[in-house]
């Protein structure tokens, strides 16, 4: 269940000594390369609430060398799931007739080994583009569907979410991220958390000092947790 943010306390979040130890030895185990994280943004908004919060994050993330590309799901053409099941004919491909921007999300995603949720929450859930991705990923990537069971091609990639919404996250995120919990035990993927800042109403102020440090505290944990 979701909980208001913690108290922040930023000592020792940046790499050094013991973190930057860890950080060498698994970029390492990956032969030498950075780790890469795609972040699906869901807001339609460039400068919006959600692409205020995750830009500490972000920025985090690469300062604790990872790499990361953000793609923004309003600019991609992303049609519905339509139950077609063309992608369980073959287990090793996305396999979506369907002729518009999946495979190269697909791709994006496969080649990741942290995929991040960014997004605001509409009527308890996330943004429509990002709901038609997900469908069609949960598909494309598990082969679970035909005549018989395949594999899950993004089988132990890590996940995270960052959500803004108007009401206390507890009331109004708390559907989406539960959803993306069963989602990622279906899929076998490892849920490692998530973070929602929520804003007061038209007219205030969102972001401030304190979401900036808790949004760079979130990217810590999350890259502790892989």
């Amino acid at each position: 269940m979701l909980n208001p943010p913690p108290p922040v306390n930023l000592d020792g979040l940046h790499p050094t000594g013991y973190n930057r130890r860890r950080k060498h030895a698994a970029e390492a185990a990956r032969g030498g390369k950075p780790m890469k994280a795609c972040i699906l943004m869901g807001s339609p908004r460039k400068t919006g609430n959600t692409a205020a919060l995750l830009e500490p994050f972000r920025e985090e993330l690469e300062h604790r060398g990872t790499e990361t590309e953000t793609v923004w799901l309003y600019d991609r053409e992303i049609r519905p799931c339509v139950a077609c099941r063309s992608c369980q004919r073959d287990w090793t491909i996305f396999g979506c007739p369907q002729r518009d921007d999946g495979q190269a999300l697909f791709d994006l995603v496969l080649g990741s080994e942290l995929v991040v949720l960014a997004t605001p929450i509409y009527a308890w859930y996330c943004t429509p583009p990002m709901k038609a991705l997900l469908d069609r990923l949960v598909y494309g990537m598990n082969k679970y569907y035909g005549e018989a069971k395949g594999p899950a091609l993004w089988a132990g990639k890590a996940m995270a979410l960052l959500m803004t919404c108007g009401y206390p996250a507890e009331k109004g995120c708390d559907l989406f991220e539960e959803g993306m919990r069963r989602y990622c035990r279906h899929s076998r993927l490892r849920y490692l958390g998530a973070h929602v800042e929520r804003h007061l109403g038209y007219g205030t102020v969102f972001m401030d000092g304190e979401k900036e440090d808790r949004a760079r505290l979130f990217a810590w944990e999350v890259m502790k947790r892989i």
